[in-house]
């Protein structure tokens, strides 16, 4: 893939996006961005990485979670309140790897705008209806437009600094268990829900430093080569499995005719660099999801996980090059 044709689907896009999709699109086949979620503002993975490693992923992702504008802290449980608590401040840690110059990815479980409960992005505890919220004067359009309002407010300053930022809206959009997937609304709907926000963050807004992830590998919820820079999918292998995942890569390739950078969204078994690189499933990057996937060696044995770092292929924090 050449870096020279890669030009972001936003055409007033800063030149940070444009440098992020350039070395991801240089490096692709060649080299792999090594990526860790973060959930709690402790950030106990990264610790750990650089424990067994030695280094730092050069891509980390931060949960929004806790800035959903619509949380309903008066039904709810203990679970729900810890995972929220303990997200609260994550974004001071996003400002601070952004100071590092690090790669930044966003993942947003979006409490539902309206009829929610505990954990209101799962489907089963909304009565959120997706199929209104894509339709002008309902309540839950202007719910949902308000919730998006408050993001593109909370994702304004990233903007302002010239802070790229791999945007991953609507994750998983393929499934049941989220009241955004399309096995809840429909595909239609799911494709809808992605374009308003689109359409919103960049023509209302103004957000040109987002790099639009789409996440999912089903072609008939593909919301269009025309809003999408990267296309993505979540993989979670079998324990120890450290494949190239080249099967699923070429899965995913299928939703679209054009070239489009590939990403591993979320993993739990980290994918083999190696193999990666050698069986040319030429994914640019991955990010290990958090707590028990990266913290104990259930899916990853920490002689693994220093391997993999260690690779000729790894692009860490150490070597990635200042791109913003």
């Amino acid at each position: 893939m050449s870096k020279n044709h890669y030009a972001p689907v936003n055409p007033n896009s800063q030149e940070c996006v444009k440098n992020v999709l350039n070395f991801l699109a240089d490096i692709s086949g060649k080299k792999v961005v090594t990526g860790q979620h973060t959930q709690n503002h402790a950030q106990e993975e990264l610790s750990y990485i650089k424990s067994v490693t030695g280094k730092l992923p050069a891509l980390v992702g931060f949960e929004l979670l806790s800035y959903s504008p619509n949380i309903n802290y008066s039904e709810t449980d203990d679970e729900c309140m810890e995972e929220v608590s303990q997200n609260y401040g994550t974004l001071k840690k996003a400002w601070e790897w952004a100071a590092q110059k690090g790669l930044i990815t966003f993942t947003w479980h979006w409490f539902s705008p309206l009829k929610g409960k505990t954990k209101s992005f799962f489907a089963f505890n909304t009565e959120f209806d997706a199929r209104n919220a894509v339709k002008s004067g309902t309540s839950e359009n202007a719910a949902f437009t308000s919730d998006l309002d408050v993001m593109a407010g909370i994702l304004r300053p990233f903007c302002e600094k010239s802070i790229p930022i791999l945007w991953r809206p609507f994750h998983e959009a393929e499934g049941n268990w989220f009241w955004w997937g399309s096995g809840v609304c429909g595909a239609e709907t799911s494709i809808k829900l992605y374009r308003l926000m689109y359409e919103r963050f960049t023509k209302v807004h103004n957000l040109t430093n987002l790099i639009w992830v789409w996440n999912s590998p089903v072609p008939q919820n593909y919301p269009g080569d025309d809003v999408v820079d990267v296309i993505s999918r979540d993989i979670y292998a079998k324990e120890h499995s450290h494949g190239s995942f080249k099967a699923e890569y070429d899965e995913l390739l299928k939703i679209t005719k054009a070239e489009k950078l590939c990403l591993i969204g979320e993993n739990g078994t980290i994918p083999d660099i190696n193999k990666v690189i050698k069986e040319k499933a030429d994914w640019a990057s991955f990010m290990t999801w958090s707590h028990e996937f990266c913290l104990t060696e259930k899916y990853t044995e920490s002689k693994v996980l220093k391997e993999i770092y260690d690779s000729e292929f790894a692009v860490t924090k150490e070597n990635l090059p200042v791109l913003y």
